[in-house]
């Protein structure tokens, strides 16, 4: 079979895919090995590493596979996606942030969550196109997002504001009622910021007068830690932030070389949460623009086909995933130099690999899926326009 033909949609995407998969299996072997031992009593970093090279292979076995469906489908089943997702969300609320399948192993419905939901708001913004600028459907769509979000925001406060501003982002781009849009837009950066101070006085009165203070989520204790820690950072602790910082510096402008990493013999979430300093201790600042410029150019290729797809749903879907894709990589890029708190975010296609590696990878395929629609019809179109017309005498 011909390349061309394996590998549908955008080269350009295919290419970067390829390169962030060659950063990722470096760096994982680099980096897993305290992980292995510090959580692991039967496997080593060698069996763990095999493990992210065989959920490497399957990503990319599934966005070959979804990159050879017709987008249109994925909207016919959108509606009851979004109903899956917010059934295994509650299942996890319920019984905790994981959920174990067997053969599977164990997995976080706000992965799938995140990418069914874009999938089916672009579906809604599409389906409501000629009511776009109505009240009513700004706060359907609204709806439709704050259940999912809801049923996230208490174990994954990050994963929830991610997916939510993916999503809305993509609704001021299908057209919603932009002063409503700017409207709720203000409001929801106050609340945000309003209980991160809430959570960061609360962690300090906790210090202050070592009093347990009672807790309304159950990940709030770990909400008002991760500001505090970031607000009032101390040098001389060995946290995972500080040692991403002593990376960073560490690498300078050329880095030290492949597998002389010393900061991820001492990071338990060096393959993960972290990557990205690894990333720039062994490679250094020129490996973490290189990195960066990626994420970007792969961000550029999404919002090109979104313009060039005639489709609302094509172009919308590509927006969204696009946007998630981007919006996570730059939050743990940040998160690893300093410039946000610990989220938890991992470094998509890079980071160690399971069911979220996967899921995000299943984004990709959707994106791709799209993108040979829009190359097939354009050269179709191409071929019309440069076919002589017969004329007759």
């Amino acid at each position: 079979m011909k390349t061309g033909r394996l590998f549908r949609g955008d080269k350009v995407i295919w290419v970067v895919f390829l390169l962030l998969s060659i950063f990722s299996l470096v760096e994982v072997y680099s980096s897993i090995g305290l992980y292995a031992y510090s959580f692991f009593s039967t496997k080593t970093p060698t069996s763990l590493f095999l493990r992210h090279l065989i959920i490497v292979v399957v990503t990319y076995v599934a966005v070959i596979l979804l990159s050879r469906v017709n987008y249109r489908f994925f909207s016919r089943f959108a509606l009851l996606g979004y109903w899956v997702a917010l059934v295994l969300l509650v299942v996890a609320l319920a019984f905790g942030r994981w959920i174990r399948i067997p053969v599977i192993g164990q997995f976080q419905p706000s992965e799938i969550a995140k990418i069914v939901l874009i999938v089916f708001i672009a579906r809604m913004l599409a389906l409501k196109k000629d009511h776009l600028n109505e009240i009513g459907t700004f706060l359907q769509l609204m709806i439709y997002m704050v259940l999912v979000v809801a049923l996230v925001f208490p174990t994954n406060f990050s994963t929830a504001a991610l997916i939510f501003l993916a999503c809305y982002v993509m609704m001021y781009f299908g057209g919603v009622n932009r002063k409503w849009w700017w409207r709720l837009l203000l409001i929801g950066l106050v609340a945000v910021v309003a209980f991160l101070a809430i959570n960061y006085f609360r962690y300090e009165r906790t210090l202050t007068t070592g009093q347990t203070q009672e807790q309304m989520f159950e990940r709030q204790d770990t909400w008002g830690h991760r500001v505090y820690s970031w607000i009032n950072p101390n040098p001389d602790e060995l946290t995972q932030e500080n040692m991403s910082r002593m990376a960073i510096a560490r690498g300078g402008v050329l880095g030290t070389g492949i597998g002389n990493t010393v900061h991820a013999r001492l990071m338990t979430q060096a393959h993960n949460d972290f990557i990205y300093a690894v990333i720039i201790e062994e490679t250094g600042m020129l490996g973490g623009i290189i990195v960066f410029a990626l994420y970007g150019i792969l961000y550029f290729r999404c919002v090109r086909l979104a313009w060039r797809c005639k489709g609302r749903f094509g172009a919308l879907t590509v927006a969204g995933l696009g946007t998630v894709i981007y919006l996570q990589a730059l939050v743990n890029m940040c998160v690893a130099v300093g410039v946000l708190p610990v989220t938890g975010q991992t470094l998509p296609f890079i980071s160690y690999g399971g069911t979220a590696y996967l899921f995000m990878g299943c984004g990709l395929g959707i994106i791709q899926s799209v993108a040979a629609d829009v190359y097939n019809k354009e050269a179709e179109a191409k071929q019309i326009q440069d076919t002589p017309s017969d004329t007759t005498t």
